[in-house]
């Protein structure tokens, strides 16, 4: 599986204005469904779901990451939008370190492999300090993408 198979170009967003966890979180969400992801109507369902997972244990796993998501019959493929924060969000992170860059990711409930797959793909590119640096430095859309497809392109370290 590609970055480009998961994340939506539509819901990257450069600059976060929110440095709240459920805030950003919810900027994120809005922007799935802005890209016709989801529907508007699920927006409370999907927040509270995924505001619930992080309850039982943060998605910000350190190195100024995080990677909130949630597992739902509403989509039928994984799912992600990118957001970048200049001024970092409070996530209760596992270093207690403000998070910088967000990958948002709704699942299909019904494939947990596919799940599986996009957070093992999602994981590796932002466990790479090169990824993380320029993912951190985008200022644009294009930024992003150029990102996606260099990692998506790069031989896989082994």
């Amino acid at each position: 599986m590609k970055l480009r198979d998961i994340i939506v170009t539509k819901a990257i967003i450069p600059a976060l204005t929110n440095s709240k966890r459920d805030l950003a979180i919810g900027e994120l969400l809005d922007s799935l469904i802005a890209a016709g992801i989801v529907a508007a109507e699920s927006r409370a369902q999907l927040l509270k779901e995924t505001i619930a997972r992080e309850r039982k244990g943060s998605t910000g796993f350190g190195h100024g990451v995080a990677v909130p998501h949630a597992k739902t019959s509403l989509v039928t493929k994984p799912c992600a939008a990118i957001g970048v924060s200049s001024t970092g969000v409070e996530f209760n992170s596992l270093d207690r370190q403000p998070v910088f860059a967000l990958v948002f990711m709704l699942s299909p409930l019904s494939d947990p492999e596919a799940h599986l797959n996009a957070m093992e793909t999602v994981f590796g590119a932002l466990s790479q300090e090169p990824f993380r640096r320029f993912l951190r430095q985008a200022r644009n859309v294009d930024d992003v993408t150029t990102l996606l497809d260099e990692t998506d392109t790069a031989p896989s370290p082994r």
